[in-house]
């Protein structure tokens, strides 16, 4: 619970279109983080914490503006990713994780730690 009562993001649970089947979980999950630049956002925010637009785009190499832009929006509506204005002139925000999103740490974490594993830079033949 937070300090005014009300439960805080990380115990409100996100709504579902598929709740009680034995897959729903994974699938749910999956459609959170599931696009290409959602997990490695998660991740670069997990790693240097709250970040600008212009840090976060250095941060996550070879993302376009406008797919970092795109992405941050569906993650704030997924409610993995909170934005907060810093200033208004010039205009700043702040991109940060939510309580839903901190609790991706160790899903993003796996996912790393598997590729770390099993995966290799290709061969120049």
């Amino acid at each position: 619970m937070s300090k005014s009562g009300e439960p805080s993001d990380a115990e409100v649970k996100l709504e579902v279109w598929c709740a009680g089947e034995e897959w729903c979980p994974v699938t749910t999950t999956s459609s959170l983080i599931g696009k290409k630049w959602h997990p490695v956002i998660v991740h670069r925010l997990l790693e240097h914490g709250p970040s600008g637009f212009n840090e976060l785009k250095k941060n996550v190499d070879g993302i376009s503006s406008k797919v970092l832009s795109d992405s941050l929006e569906d993650l704030g509506e997924k409610q993995l990713v909170d934005r907060e204005i810093i200033s208004e002139k010039p205009v700043r925000v702040q991109y940060s994780l939510t309580g839903h999103g901190r609790s991706l740490e160790p899903v993003i974490y796996a996912m790393r730690d598997w590729g770390l594993e099993h995966l290799t830079e290709p061969s120049d033949e």
